[in-house]
């Protein structure tokens, strides 16, 4: 009985071993996130965003900008059933977004972040997605960050 559990035990390492060491599938270096998950980044970011200008915390803000704009460029890059149009159409409320920044203007922010934010749900729209309706955050949900300026 001690030899049989010997011998499972040891069938058991050797497989265990020879799956850890064995070669990763080639198609999982060609990994594509679902379009809907490259979204849901653009959703959170678009929230941090808003928080961090409103906390006049302009380098969080330029930070989470710059994060979202490479999302939505991940988005038409990766997905080409997605009009191009839909997504260079943001650029201008994106450029007023870092302008106001720039300028450390929080009524220029808030304003095109709403341009912005109009313009996310004009693409929705667009691909018949308009259930899809994002809006300008009235709470936060990140408890656990503290969106004022930090002390240098």
């Amino acid at each position: 009985m001690k030899n049989r559990r010997w011998v499972v035990g040891a069938m058991l390492a050797g497989t265990a071993l020879s799956l850890a060491v064995a070669p990763v599938p080639s198609n999982a270096d060609q990994y594509l996130p679902r379009l809907g998950d490259i979204m849901n980044l653009v959703q959170v970011r678009h929230a941090k965003l808003w928080f961090a200008g409103q906390a006049k915390n302009w380098d969080l803000a330029a930070y989470e900008l710059a994060q979202l704009k490479q999302s939505l460029s991940d988005a038409a890059s990766f997905y080409a059933g997605l009009p191009v149009t839909n997504v260079t159409t943001l650029g201008q409320p994106i450029q007023s977004i870092s302008d106001a920044i720039t300028a450390k203007d929080g009524k220029r922010f808030a304003a095109a972040v709403t341009e912005l934010t109009s313009g996310c749900n004009a693409c929705h729209a667009t691909m018949d997605r308009g259930y899809v309706a994002i809006r300008i955050p009235t709470e936060k949900p990140f408890g656990n960050q503290d969106f004022r300026p930090q002390g240098r």
